[in-house]
């Protein structure tokens, strides 16, 4: 009768332990520019997009472009990194007022596995109508 519960417990633990471990691979944590260089797995990114700095190669669907950080110290000269994304680009992006790249660091530069842009358009009658 106790080796029952023992076994029981033990496929509990394996389970839990399990499971606890494929949700923190799943998830991807934001961080900063520095520490994004320096990752091991897959983050995300926030920055600006640097629009004098874009180039894509339509042959080998590569995107290349450099990001600058959102947030500034007004004495601090502002980080900037460069990113190569292989998909298809999103229609918005040369309106897009800031990207979330979703990667990880390689080849000396951050490769991109997805872009979430985000378009100045979507929002413009928000803050006309929160005000109003």
């Amino acid at each position: 009768m106790k080796a029952k519960y023992i076994i029981g417990s033990i496929i509990i633990v394996v389970f839990v332990i399990w499971g606890a471990s494929a949700f923190l691979k799943t998830t991807i944590k934001y961080v900063t520019f520095a520490e994004a260089r320096e990752a091991t797995r897959t983050v995300q990114v926030a920055g600006r997009i640097d629009f004098n700095d874009v180039h894509f190669d339509a042959e080998k669907n590569r995107l290349e472009f450099s990001i600058i950080e959102l947030k500034n110290d007004s004495e601090k000269i502002p980080e900037r990194m460069k990113v190569v994304y292989g998909g298809i680009v999103p229609g918005n992006f040369d309106q897009a007022t800031s990207v979330l790249v979703i990667g990880k660091p390689g080849n000396g530069v951050f490769e991109a596995e997805k872009l979430l842009v985000k378009c100045p358009s979507k929002y413009q009658g928000l803050a006309e109508q929160s005000q109003g």
